[in-house]
């Protein structure tokens, strides 16, 4: 009778034992989970928005555009195979008109 109930209490003990392992491990899964999903959304956040440009940066790149865009039409007219001399003074002419009203104009602001 005695040697029944050590077995019992034993298989009991070794149950309990079984079950607080198995608790053991769902608990570090889900806390492993966890942390893992918690990281994933965390590197999916948006990086802060940049600082909007002060007004004379703005003008200051709007300035540089419009030099760049200038040298490159006045070379694309100068270096056109089939303008005439005449035609190429006269759309040069015409572009330093635009550049220089654009330039007023950016100064204005």
């Amino acid at each position: 009778m005695m040697g029944t109930y050590l077995n019992r209490t034993g298989m009991n003990f070794m149950i309990n034992s079984f079950k607080k392992v198995n608790i053991m491990k769902k608990l570090f899964i889900s806390t492993v989970l966890l942390v893992g999903l918690s990281m994933n959304a965390y590197g999916q956040k948006r990086p802060p928005a940049p600082p909007h440009p002060s007004k004379s940066e703005l003008i200051s790149s709007k300035s540089r555009e419009l030099d760049r865009r200038y040298k490159a039409e006045k070379k694309a007219i100068m270096n056109h195979p089939l303008a005439t001399k005449k035609m190429k003074q006269d759309q040069l002419r015409a572009l330093n008109e635009k550049y220089q009203s654009q330039k007023r104009l950016l100064r204005k602001m």
